[in-house]
């Protein structure tokens, strides 16, 4: 498999996808890709809109998207596929819209055969076993929780250490040790905002300059930045 797993858009200040860019050129490659884009996470703004801002940034770096939202057969659309692309927005739509249209195996099929994908955000979470470590509010049923499990591990993307200034309520550290308490057996990456991982050749690596927060049941949480070892977490 080849997976990029991003955790967040858009860094504060800069442009829609400009800080990933340079890192899905070298993951597709030199030869131009065309991929298909799932936008259903998108919920206050069109699918067209989101397929607009999408194809913007991945033709200044000479790849396209096409959002599946065109396609009469989206199961065929993702066979036909050229790569996978999954937006963020909310985790929650985003599984019911993929389960409704039967979307989690064949993308999980296309994958498991060698198809490259890319997720940012919800598009990172839906990689998981579970969408259970996503920040979003629950504004629709999924009908499961399940996700396609590329990767064995959850993920919590734009991962915060603190609360914003005046918030009591609990920190995302705390939200996350409620997880694995009743989750035992699942490591959870807290995957900080400008950064990404990159599964490619047996190998997953950290991208960015920020460590990454790993959660175990009954180990104290530790910080693993680039070049560090993060093959353990797929032994699960």
């Amino acid at each position: 498999m080849k997976l990029l797993l991003i955790s967040n858009s858009t860094n504060q200040g800069e442009p829609y996808l400009d800080y990933p860019k340079h890192e899905i050129r070298k993951f597709l490659g030199e030869k131009t890709v065309n991929a298909l884009f799932i936008p259903y996470a998108a919920v206050t703004f069109s699918f067209d809109n989101y397929e607009s801002k999408v194809e913007e940034r991945f033709s200044e770096i000479g790849h396209h998207i096409t959002s599946i939202h065109h396609f009469s057969n989206p199961v065929e659309a993702v066979q036909n596929a050229g790569a996978i692309v999954v937006g963020g927005g909310n985790t929650w739509q985003l599984v019911r819209m993929m389960r409704d249209k039967g979307l989690m195996d064949a993308i999980r099929q296309k994958i498991e055969q060698g198809t490259p994908y890319i997720g940012w955000s919800a598009g990172s979470n839906v990689a998981c076993p579970t969408l259970r470590t996503t920040n979003d509010m629950p504004i629709i049923d999924p009908k499961g929780f399940d996700c396609m499990g590329l990767v064995p591990f959850q993920i919590n993307p734009h991962y915060l250490d603190a609360n914003p200034e005046g918030h009591g309520g609990e920190t995302r550290e705390q939200r996350i040790e409620e997880f694995i308490e009743v989750n035992p057996d699942i490591t959870v990456v807290g995957l900080r905002e400008g950064t990404m991982l990159k599964y490619e050749n047996s190998k997953l690596i950290l991208i960015g300059n920020r460590s990454a927060r790993i959660f175990r049941k009954d180990t104290a949480p530790r910080e693993l930045s680039a070049g560090d070892d993060f093959g353990f977490l797929l032994n699960h």
